[in-house]
């Protein structure tokens, strides 16, 4: 009935363009208006004054060779003052911003190297929001945003990538551990120098506690019992010495066998033995 009477209702964020016998008449506004058809009035068009976003998906290849796939997403909105133009000067306007999008991708890719073209994307994506300004405001059309939102580079040189950086991640692993054991290694060194050397001044004081105490019982012995030297008390001490040693061996059941002269002879052959090595010692250290 009111399309009869020609009453048009505009929606909210929407123009609609009138022509009177074919000719442009004017913009309608949200709202309802009166198109009297009798009069040659009709409503030729609706454009929408909304937001809209066209994903642009470009392929072009950088300074290096390396075929990309540019992804752009262009955020774009008609302008309510020029929708005149807007409506009759563009026959397809996301084929127009394509066509733009297309000419600055691949003007601006090929001089960059792959690595630097991920860095610049800001850069790239600004330099074609610049020209679909520069061009679509002659259209009625306003560039809100744009955006490089990915860039695909081929799957075979996706895949060396990740293998370049693997390769470099684990070379970079084998030094950190061959760091580790090169330390672990050095302080194994100097734990096993520092065991030594604590050892071996542990056997010294041994050997040292065991001459002063010779020493102190063949002083006491001879200042007890006169008439003996202090080369008797050394032959006593050497025997009970050797006679203790006999001992152990006989009583460790895991000793093995050692086969040594025994008897009265024996003794004092090892007695003069330890007496001239001691005597030897002496000696040469005197020198």
């Amino acid at each position: 009935m009111g399309q009869a009477l020609g009453c048009v209702q505009v929606e909210q964020s929407k123009v609609c363009v009138s022509e009177q016998f074919g000719k442009f008449s004017g913009t309608l506004e949200p709202g309802c208006h009166c198109l009297p058809w009798c009069f040659g009035y009709q409503l030729a068009g609706t454009l929408s004054l909304r937001v809209q976003q066209l994903d642009v998906r470009c392929e072009t290849k950088t300074k290096d060779n390396v075929f990309v796939t540019v992804v752009a997403s262009v955020q774009y909105r008609a302008l309510a003052d020029k929708a005149v133009d807007a409506f009759y000067r563009l026959t397809n306007t996301k084929g127009q911003i394509q066509a733009y999008v297309f000419d600055v991708i691949r003007a601006s890719l090929p001089k960059l190297n792959l690595d630097a073209a991920f860095e610049q994307k800001n850069d790239i994506a600004k330099a074609v929001e610049e020209e679909l300004e520069k061009a679509m405001s002659a259209y009625g059309y306003e560039i809100v945003q744009t955006l490089i939102v990915d860039i695909e580079p081929d799957v075979h040189v996706k895949r060396a990538m990740n293998e370049i950086n693997a390769a470099a991640r684990m070379r970079l692993a084998a030094n950190e551990k061959a760091e580790a054991e090169k330390i672990l290694q050095i302080k194994r060194a100097e734990g096993e120098a520092e065991s030594k050397y604590l050892s071996g001044l542990g056997i010294a004081r041994q050997r040292q506690a065991i001459v002063d105490g010779l020493r102190d019982s063949v002083l006491a012995f001879s200042e007890n019992v006169p008439g003996t030297t202090s080369k008797d008390v050394m032959d006593m001490v050497l025997v009970t010495q050797y006679f203790d040693t006999m001992k152990e061996i006989g009583a460790s059941s895991k000793a093995t066998s050692v086969f040594i002269p025994h008897g009265p002879g024996a003794v004092k052959d090892v007695a003069s033995q330890i007496r001239d090595g001691l005597l030897q010692g002496s000696h040469g250290h005197d020198q």
